[in-house]
């Protein structure tokens, strides 16, 4: 068996419905349109969502929400994570991108946040941190140096 010698199996393919090919086909003279009407004409029919002329169903329910085309994307990594670097080593955001804890496209804030336990001393250089993860990253011993924007956002 070879790849041009291949066909679909009897059945599997149906061919086109061709309309307007004489009365005895089924599908002549007004070809499955009806008489006259909107849905007979060319381009005829009504659009998504139309009801008759009674209130849309879009229309009828409340809009709600608003989502913000200004909203900052942040990466969130736990202290658990952090595990995984040597003891004393700097951690920053390429460290995090090498390690895939951040995509290398990722153009966002970092913030590490207080979940898990740090039993290294690591000095974190870079992104953002929450005040607990600070306290329990230099609890160890290590140090936080966060960017300008980190410090003022909080």
């Amino acid at each position: 068996m070879q790849l041009s010698n291949l066909k679909a199996p009897q059945g599997s393919r149906k061919g086109r419905k061709r309309l307007g090919r004489g009365e005895s086909s089924g599908l002549g003279k007004t070809s499955g349109k009806g008489h006259k009407g909107q849905s007979a004409r060319s381009g005829g029919g009504v659009k998504i969502g139309f009801e008759g002329g009674q209130m849309p169903l879009m229309r009828r329910l409340p809009k709600f929400g608003f989502t913000s085309q200004k909203k900052e994307k942040v990466q969130i990594i736990n202290l658990r994570d952090l595990e995984c670097f040597d003891d004393g080593q700097k951690v920053s955001i390429a460290e995090l991108k090498e390690k895939k804890f951040v995509r290398p496209s990722f153009s966002g804030k970092v913030k590490v946040l207080a979940t898990g336990k740090l039993s290294k001393k690591l000095s974190i250089e870079g992104f953002q941190v929450s005040a607990q993860a600070k306290q329990m990253i230099e609890k160890q011993g290590g140090t936080v140096v966060e960017t300008l924007s980190a410090q003022a956002k909080g």
